[in-house]
């Protein structure tokens, strides 16, 4: 059972989120007499497919979008060399023939690609074509730009479908940047290279479908007449665009106006279209995510510099607890950086540690010097504008004040999104609570982020380099070791014992405490077949289809 001061913040929650669920319940039902916008669905055609999000592109340009929102057009209406096997994180070729030959030295990628393949205005593919695309994602200085341009250092067409790929330095996880959506063939004909030379509003690619309209309301995709694959399942994907408005999404989709809805619901739309799913008056789909929710802890502050005080916070935290009451079921439990999607993920802090082992935290800190009248004090802090992390902060500080009889003592803090992140690389916050989106998916990127750094010391901590950048200033020789091995080696046995030592050194010395992983969900009619959410957050069109 729940003590009064855990249920009366509960209490409080419950009420709040009822309040908000009323209100914008009342909003939908003003909102539903309201006529709609010319480009609003007003009847679905029978032969294509109306999805509903809130997600707006703010460009549709592959070397400048580093959004979802025109990452998931992309990734429909261009191809990359690579991509990943519809539902999971394994890589198979797409542009390409085969995966790449690399050299001994791990720098050379010997690229085969495939034939007979036209852009979408009649340009033809080949490696010249594909050279010119990947230079151009790195000349133009756009957004994602970083991704290629710090590991390659020359590309070049060795044959009419071959393409040579030269590193800077090994890099194990270099064909996840290769199916990176953005690093997709352009047409040479419609793009140029050229810092800043950016066309937000059109979009030529390889893919299944080509961009037929982009407004600020709405995108179609029409079917590619001439695609070199199989033809998508439908004849076509009008999407509607609720820009910010997951009120809008949620009363369209009840209301039938569209075929699907995905990306973003609110928790409580979520759980009222979940209930309706479990009564059969449409369907839902449940992908595993792949964003991670963790809390940083500060080694230069006190008392966290204590390794007893670290491990003590990681034997308290009931994930369950946070799962059911504040995030209404709508997560997974994560005892990794690496998300579950991954074959290398192991429970390393569920091992060590388990969930609330009040017990072992007592014990912990009590070795560490603390009492009921010396109290280990740290203070949490988020960004203010997260409802949802500053519930999380206030039902740990409940918790251990009922189960720790006062040994620790979590303080609450918040401040505006901007300062909060500015200041996490100053060493300002002893402890935060932070997400984490992928650039890549390959655990390499939830892990070099997080624990390598370039300068620093046992004793100094991380001065500068990635653990600092995340505010835990952990310095650990020996991981710095183990991730350059894991980058340098392309033998997958080689590389998951490696990624199995780092994840059981996390959970040693605890610079940061895995708190749960996003789940997604994507909402369809009953008469439709064939969603699928991806780990990536890529939403492909082509499979969905709409029952005869």
């Amino acid at each position: 059972m729940i003590d009064n001061r855990l249920s009366r913040i509960l209490q409080k929650i419950s009420k709040y989120l009822s309040i908000f669920f009323l209100c914008f319940t009342l909003t939908i039902g003003c909102n539903s007499n309201q006529t709609q916008s010319p480009n609003s669905p007003t009847a679905i055609d029978n032969n294509r497919i109306a999805i509903g999000t809130t997600l707006k592109p703010r460009t549709l340009d592959p070397a400048d979008s580093y959004e979802l929102a025109g990452l998931n057009i992309i990734y429909n209406v261009g191809e990359s060399l690579y991509t990943y096997k519809l539902g999971t994180t394994e890589i198979e070729p797409l542009l390409a023939t085969a995966m790449p030959m690399i050299s001994g030295d791990g720098k050379t990628y010997m690229i085969p690609l495939r034939p007979d393949v036209t852009f979408q205005d009649g340009t033809p593919f080949n490696a010249e074509a594909m050279a010119f695309s990947l230079k151009r994602f790195i000349s133009n200085g756009g957004k994602p730009a970083f991704l290629l341009a710090d590991v390659v250092d020359k590309i070049e067409a060795t044959g009419e479908y071959e393409l040579k790929v030269v590193l800077k330095q090994p890099f194990a996880a270099f064909p996840a940047l290769l199916a990176f959506p953005g690093a997709c063939a352009v047409s040479p004909q419609a793009y140029q290279i050229g810092a800043g030379e950016f066309n937000p509003n059109s979009l030529v690619g390889t893919g299944k479908y080509k961009l037929a309209e982009f407004s600020s309301d709405s995108i179609s995709l029409d079917v590619n007449e001439d695609y070199w694959g199989e033809k998508p399942l439908n004849e076509g994907i009008d999407l509607q665009i609720y820009a910010g408005n997951s009120a809008n999404l949620f009363n369209s989709f009840r209301t039938q106006a569209i075929d699907v809805a995905y990306q973003s619901l609110d928790p409580e739309q979520i759980a009222n279209l979940l209930d309706g799913a479990a009564k059969n008056k449409w369907q839902v789909v449940e992908g595993s995510g792949t964003v991670v929710n963790y809390l940083v802890l500060n080694l230069n502050q006190e008392p966290l510099n204590k390794p007893e005080v670290r491990q003590a916070i990681a034997s308290i935290i009931d994930r369950g607890l946070i799962n059911q009451r504040v995030l209404q079921g709508q997560a997974e439990p994560l005892y990794s950086l690496v998300p579950t999607a991954f074959d290398v993920y192991q429970p390393a802090l569920q091992t060590v540690y388990g969930d609330a082992n009040v017990a072992k935290a007592k014990e912990l800190l009590t070795q560490a010097g603390y009492s009921a009248t010396n109290p280990a004090v740290v203070e949490i802090w988020h960004p203010s504008g997260s409802i949802t992390r500053g519930i999380v902060a206030e039902t740990l500080k409940a918790f251990v004040e009922r189960e720790l009889d006062g040994l620790l003592q979590f303080v609450p803090s918040s401040v505006e999104s901007a300062s909060f992140f500015g200041n996490l690389s100053k060493g300002v916050y002893p402890a935060a609570l932070v997400d984490w989106y992928p650039d890549f998916l390959d655990p390499d990127n939830y892990i070099q982020p997080f624990l390598s750094c370039s300068k620093g010391s046992e004793a100094t901590g991380c001065q500068e380099g990635a653990s600092e950048s995340r505010g835990s200033f952990y310095y650990s020789d020996r991981v710095n070791q183990l991730i350059n091995q894991q980058r340098q080696t392309n033998e997958s046995e080689t590389r998951k014992e490696i990624f199995s030592q780092l994840q059981k050194t996390l959970a040693e010395d605890v610079p940061y405490i895995p708190l749960w992983q996003t789940k997604d969900y994507a909402f369809a009619q009953n008469n439709i077949s064939g969603v699928i959410i991806n780990p990536s957050q890529n939403f492909p069109f082509w499979t969905i289809s709409r029952d005869q």
